[in-house]
């Protein structure tokens, strides 16, 4: 919204833009980080739960029917992560997000800042976005993958 008030001014949108955006840029990033992290942390803690649960439902007869095994199918015990399920991830939200605001950040540059001509900030902002989308979807792929196959939490 201030980014509109300023628009009236070339100077003012400048420096509004050019401090905000990247601000926001690098929080975002931090916040992917973490939100994968928090993401293969989730991933491990549900399997130790269910091994956790076995053991006890190995104890006795008796005991089996209170700690009934997670099927893999149906994960009815918690969330089942498959090969694509890390593009419905809140990280993955946040990856899109960021992407525009890196895009807007670049297509403000080339058009306030180096004055491009009119469709070339557009298309290097968006050709900049998707690079971030992909960038940023390849480090969650790359840090879920493993532990959604293998069992064990990625570097």
């Amino acid at each position: 919204m201030a980014i509109g008030f300023a628009s009236t001014s070339h100077r003012a949108l400048e420096s509004l833009a050019f401090t905000i955006l990247p601000v926001v840029f690098i929080l975002g990033s931090f916040t992917i980080v973490r939100l994968v992290d928090t993401s293969v942390a989730n991933i491990v803690s549900m399997r130790r739960m269910e091994a956790i649960r076995r053991y006890y439902a190995s104890l006795g007869a008796l005991a089996a029917p209170f700690f009934e095994p997670d099927e893999s199918v149906t994960g009815r015990h918690g969330v089942r992560y498959g090969r694509r399920s890390y593009l419905f991830t809140m990280a993955s939200m946040v990856i899109v997000v960021n992407s525009v605001v890196g895009g807007a950040a670049v297509t403000l540059v080339f058009a306030l800042a180096i004055e491009a001509p009119s469709p070339v900030p557009v298309v290097l902002g968006i050709v900049a976005g998707l690079a971030l989308l992909a960038a940023g979807l390849y480090y969650e792929h790359r840090r879920l993958t493993p532990v959604v196959l293998g069992g064990t939490a990625a570097s």
